[in-house]
């Protein structure tokens, strides 16, 4: 099984560092969150096989006609999921993870797609399979999602990584809803971590197939090792990012750090990709501030 590369300590220092540089910033951290939201999108989207491109996804939400035709489906994806994403910004400061605000955020986000399961649980004989893996029984989802959330609010002791990982696998192993359940999950991992103030994380698509080994590897065995190794790398990343800005950093990408350090790209992007250098993504590019 994978080793843990974040510890509670390393990210407790990247926060202590991040709140050390805002004061003054706040406007820097809002402009940040703002232009990633397409990123967000795109991501979320993508790892639930949408076909929109990261630049499709930016003219959708400027308003702006696509030059190939997408289903509405795909259009209304990527609105309402902005939408929450941006609404999360200012809820989760405001009231806490409940069941309400869940149903809430999957009406917004489902809603002009499938308006008669938008903003309720699954019931009756809706059942829902991903792969072999079959969800909760209707009947029992309420009291499982209830207790899901208790357990991560009782569980204050074990460090933010591993709560939001175990918080994350059990929700999509309930899979509550009859639609959107992946989407409305990485949208809580961020309602939670903001909640808590931490900085919002994204899992790219490009980690898609580890990401799938975590459900796996939580169905078969319970374990959160790989689930935890990919939320410490995501929060890690986003905190490089924030930090790079907000500590005024000169920022290149990792191509031209490379090559006016002398260093080799294939090596730093090795690092990169494991956050043991501080290195973030921002729109697919690799880069780091110096």
């Amino acid at each position: 099984m994978p080793r843990k590369p974040h510890t509670t300590s390393q990210v407790q220092l990247l926060r202590e560092r991040y709140y050390k540089a805002l004061p003054g910033k706040e406007s820097l951290i809002q402009i940040i969150g703002e232009a990633e939201v397409s990123e967000q999108v795109y991501n979320s989207n993508a790892i639930e096989n949408s076909t929109l491109t990261l630049e499709e996804t930016e003219k959708i939400l400027l308003q702006i006609d696509l030059d190939r035709y997408v289903s509405e489906r795909e259009i209304y994806e990527a609105k309402n999921l902005a939408r929450v994403t941006e609404y999360i910004e200012k809820r989760a400061k405001e009231e806490e993870l409940s069941i309400p605000v869940v149903l809430l955020l999957h009406k917004m986000l489902i809603g002009n797609i499938k308006e008669e399961i938008a903003g309720r649980f699954r019931r009756g004989d809706e059942w829902v399979r991903v792969g072999a893996h079959i969800g909760a029984d209707p009947k029992d989802v309420s009291g499982l999602v209830a207790g899901v959330l208790t357990k991560y609010f009782a569980d204050r002791e074990s460090n933010i990584i591993e709560r939001i990982s175990r918080l994350h696998l059990s929700f999509e192993s309930i899979h509550p809803f009859c639609d959107g359940n992946g989407r409305i999950g990485r949208v809580l991992n961020n309602y939670a971590l903001l909640r808590e103030g931490y900085v919002p994380v994204n899992i790219a698509f490009a980690d898609r197939a580890r990401y799938y080994d975590a459900f796996k590897e939580y169905d078969k065995n319970k374990d959160t090792r790989v689930m935890e190794e990919i939320v410490g790398r995501a929060l890690s990343n986003s905190y490089h990012k924030r930090l790079a800005y907000l500590e005024s950093k000169k920022i290149l990408t990792l191509s031209e750090y490379a090559k006016k350090h002398k260093q080799s790209y294939s090596n730093l992007l090795n690092k990169a990709n494991r956050q043991t250098i501080e290195a973030f993504i921002e729109k697919g590019v690799w880069k780091i501030g110096e």
